[in-house]
């Protein structure tokens, strides 16, 4: 019987990944704590995928389903996602993203023994065909996030690079998104945009356990979405809390650094192509 009142809302949004939906969607469904539901909006797929996920979930009542009549892309779709969540606490997975049977227990301890944490992120497991660039790429992350101690404010570590791999390792508190603004400058760097917001109102935890399988393929919603080049998510979040805090000059400094050290980073993108 469902659970009118989950405490995890886990938020898919889908979009033309029937290859990998279904192994999504089974990894929360096999989870060792059974106390959330499942939120999925497809995004309007032209191929099987809402066939995949309706027949799932025909048989399970923790999943709710939602088609978009049209494409309206993924920051469109999220929003309504979590509209639709009745959880208390929110987490996301991709769909072309997998989670470990422990991975909500995991979560779980962490809240109960940090109460005033409202953000929860955790160590990946890269796989998929492009697994060894990934881990080359990103290895200077990865280590950063395992030296740190948490508990931890996390607001100015943003502003040159995202510490939060992918989405699919987010687990936050819903009430914490009441006043955030959406409304990224690139669609693909949602998360980005949210979480910088999100860094302003609560302290980070990283739980240093791979607790999330990252594909990394060259289908992948943001390699097919790499067209708009010189759009920097993060200022723009910085800049908007800038907007409420126009006497703060530590931010401005930051925002001011932080933005000639992107436009060296594009800069070299450019020259190296």
């Amino acid at each position: 019987m469902q659970n009118d009142n989950p405490l995890v809302s886990f938020i898919i949004t889908s979009y033309n990944y029937e290859k990998y939906i279904e192994a999504a969607i089974n990894s929360v469904l096999n989870q060792s704590v059974q106390d959330f539901e499942i939120i999925i909006v497809d995004d309007a797929s032209s191929d099987n995928s809402f066939d995949i996920i309706q027949k799932i979930a025909s048989s399970n009542d923790k999943i709710k389903i939602f088609q978009n009549k049209k494409n309206i892309g993924l920051c469109k779709s999220l929003q309504f996602a979590v509209n639709q969540a009745s959880g208390t606490w929110l987490a996301f997975l991709e769909t072309d993203d997998t989670i470990t049977s422990n991975y909500l227990q995991e979560k779980l301890s962490v809240i109960q023994k940090y109460p005033d944490v409202n953000f929860i992120y955790n160590k990946v497991e890269f796989t998929g065909e492009n697994k060894q660039y990934a881990e080359q790429k990103f290895k200077n992350i990865v280590y950063n996030n395992e030296k740190n101690i948490y508990p931890k404010n996390m607001f100015y570590d943003f502003g040159f690079e995202n510490p939060v791999l992918t989405m699919s390792s987010v687990m936050l508190k819903k009430s914490i998104l009441n006043d955030i603004n959406f409304n990224t400058p690139i669609d693909k760097l949602i998360d980005w945009y949210i979480y910088i917001q999100i860094a302003k109102k609560t302290q980070f935890y990283y739980i240093n356990k791979p607790l999330t399988l990252w594909t990394q393929h060259n289908n992948s919603y943001v390699k097919q979405n790499n067209k708009i080049k010189f759009k920097f998510a993060n200022i723009s979040a910085y800049m908007n809390i800038y907007k409420k805090e126009p006497y703060n000059i530590k931010l401005l400094v930051f925002i001011i650094i932080s933005t000639i050290k992107m436009c060296i980073k594009r800069l070299k993108f450019y020259i190296s192509k």
